[in-house]
């Protein structure tokens, strides 16, 4: 014990909070840090371990011996282990060493608010500190205006291990290498925000990042803790946001983990029905218990404070909302109201996103919800859960299921592509083509269209088109702006070499051109979340598969007339209603020569007449190309 000096970070407040799980920067408390006690360098060292009846720091600094250095208990039933040990540096590895008050369980624990783990498959903390000067500033001043929800707002989902690798050494590239080679590509493709999948630490490959055992560190997979902030500061500089996956659904059951921590269900729910995930076959938190809020609530701040990060999207959502979710009759007990909600989860969600957006009001909480729960992205003082933003999984499913059949077909299922339209508005919503559509059979996004190897890259172009200009903010998995052939495999790398075939050369053109053209156009995005923003001209005109509308911005010679085209059939003269008398102006075609299509498009400007037409008071006669979206504007 003699090695252990009792030293505490904690206030009387900071224990009070805990306890109430009421204290959202506890990581400015828990962990180690390297502090100075009476003129000698050393490392602080604090763990909640209620359980246990001795806790020791074990580390290549005392040879990893059980004992040697033990930390003090606190006498305010706070359950917090701590103590200051002389001369322990940065770098220095290093585990708790638990000894429970139940049954003699002994464990070996990576510290749960560790700043730097071990590179998998070692499993050990390491303790950390960094002095990065950032350079963001200017960023920072104006994040307000980039990350609004009247904003332009389009994202590219990475999965950092295999967008690109070092093929010479066949290895990831690291953090320092993507603030330059995805950093560049991202501003070269014209994409708003980036989004990482996972990069808490993880000790599995194959689960993506969705199996955290390191909560507050970066993974030592890409580099190290600060050069994980250049690339975010990089990203900044450039005018790109970065939004961060998080994972507070689920937890894996690995031995250095969360589980069974100090020999009791200590973060996770201790009724199996609640605490273990049988999809996943990983444990649940406990969002019912003080200090696991406190400790997820301060995780999520963590990486808003510490890294800078825009925005959290949120996994899981539906998991964590219902008792039911994937379970038989029998596998649930209901709430106290008898309903399927948990209710712990729904007030957990709403102090999480209370905290959040009065912390970093400029930054955006997006849900992975793929359920009808109400008012996800609406705020608390509704009776919402405060999210920004919402996934609208609906839209995916419907799109793609549409897109998929042949066009002969699609005349008796326009409804599933127009049928979004009726609940748009009800949350504001994020559409996503995700990673989790190019696995596990569904194919790439490109392997899904029907028809010749025109016609596929025609449908490409046609779908995000319509992505586009439906209301909403928009996300794209890596790969799929370039017409990706194969599934998505995080061992490898994404198929770079296609783009030396034109095909996928213009698609990715074309993609980096409708980003500039969603960007450039106000009434894409300043009412993308209301119904002022949208009128549909035609929905049903099922014959030809065409559809059309109107998107509004704030001012009305931004609005654009929008018309897709679903089959392969050209049409030379195709009658349009029109609200307004004017002309029209060809502004973007997806069947433009320079993206691939036939360049079948409308050259001059086309009178618009006094003749009703589509219920409007007006209407025009304008080319429509096969397989294409043609977008006008009103002069």
């Amino acid at each position: 014990m003699a090695n252990v000096q009792v030293y505490s970070l904690f206030t009387d407040f900071d224990i009070n909070l805990f306890k109430a799980g009421k204290h959202f920067r506890l990581y400015e408390k828990f962990g180690s840090h390297i502090v100075t006690v009476n003129n000698i360098s050393g490392t602080y060292f604090a763990v909640w371990a209620p359980t246990a009846k001795q806790v020791s720091v074990i580390g290549d600094f005392n040879y990893w011996s059980d004992g040697e250095h033990q930390l003090n208990v606190r006498w305010d039933s706070s359950g917090i282990w701590e103590g200051f040990i002389p001369f322990v540096k940065k770098g220095t590895s290093y585990k708790y060493k638990i000894h429970s008050e139940k049954d003699n369980y002994i464990s070996e624990k990576a510290d749960p608010y560790a700043r730097r783990c071990e590179h998998p498959p070692k499993t050990a903390s390491i303790v950390w500190e960094d002095s990065y000067k950032w350079k963001d500033s200017n960023w920072l001043k104006t994040r307000k205006k980039h990350n609004a929800l009247d904003a332009p707002y389009s994202v590219y989902e990475v999965h950092l291990g295999s967008w690109k690798k070092h093929l010479e050494e066949n290895r990831f590239l690291s953090y320092v290498e993507l603030a330059n080679d995805l950093v560049n590509y991202v501003k070269e493709m014209n994409f708003t925000h980036v989004e990482l999948m996972p990069i808490m630490e993880f000790p599995y490959d194959p689960s993506w990042g969705y199996q955290i055992t390191g909560y507050f560190a970066p993974t030592s997979r890409f580099g190290y803790p600060d050069e994980f902030k250049y690339l975010v500061d990089k990203l900044h500089q450039n005018d790109i946001g970065i939004i961060l996956d998080w994972v507070p659904s689920h937890f894996p059951e690995d031995a250095h983990g969360l589980g069974f921590f100090d020999g009791s269900n200590l973060y996770e729910h201790p009724d199996k029905r609640k605490g273990y995930h049988p999809d996943w076959k990983s444990l649940i938190f406990n969002y019912g218990r003080n200090e696991v809020r406190s400790f997820l609530i301060s995780n999520a701040l963590f990486w808003l404070d510490q890294y800078h990060a825009d925005g959290l999207r949120v996994d899981a959502v539906a998991s964590m909302l219902f008792l039911d979710y994937s379970r038989e009759d029998g596998e649930w007990e209901p709430n106290i109201y008898g309903g399927k909600e948990n209710l712990d989860a729904v007030s957990f969600f709403k102090e999480l996103n209370e905290e959040v957006y009065k912390s970093f009001p400029d930054v955006q909480t997006i849900a992975e919800e793929s359920t009808a729960f109400p008012m996800v992205s609406k705020p608390t003082t509704m009776g919402g859960l405060g999210f920004g933003m919402k996934w609208m999984m609906g839209w995916m499913h419907d799109t793609l299921e549409y897109f998929s059949k042949d066009s002969i077909y699609r005349k008796y299922h326009q409804n599933e592509i127009t049928f979004s339209l009726a609940y748009a508005f009800t949350e504001n919503f994020m559409l996503p083509l995700s990673h989790d559509e190019v696995v596990y059979g569904k194919k790439s996004i490109l392997g899904r269209m029907p028809g010749d190897e025109w016609q596929r890259f025609a449908n490409l172009r046609l779908m995000y088109g319509y992505m586009f200009t439906h209301p909403g903010t928009k996300l794209l998995f890596m790969g799929s702006e370039f017409g990706q052939y194969e599934e998505w495999d995080f061992e490898t790398s994404l198929d770079w070499n296609l783009l030396n075939f034109y095909p996928h050369i213009n698609t990715q053109n074309y993609f980096k051109a409708l980003n500039l053209f969603y960007r450039s156009e106000p009434a894409l995005y300043e009412k993308g979340f209301s119904n002022e923003g949208f009128e549909w001209i035609s929905y049903d005109d099922t014959e030809n598969s065409v559809i059309s509308y109107i998107r509004k911005g704030n001012q009305i010679e931004n609005d654009v007339l929008v018309i897709c085209n679903f089959t392969p059939s050209s049409i030379t003269a195709y009658n349009v209603g029109i609200p307004i008398n004017g002309t029209l102006i060809e502004v973007f075609n997806s069947d433009s020569e320079i993206y691939g299509g036939g360049g079948f498009i409308n050259k001059n400007e086309l009178k618009i007449k006094e003749i009703p037409y589509h219920s409007k008071l007006f209407s025009a006669e304008v080319k429509l190309a096969s397989l294409a979206i043609t977008i006008f504007k009103f002069k």
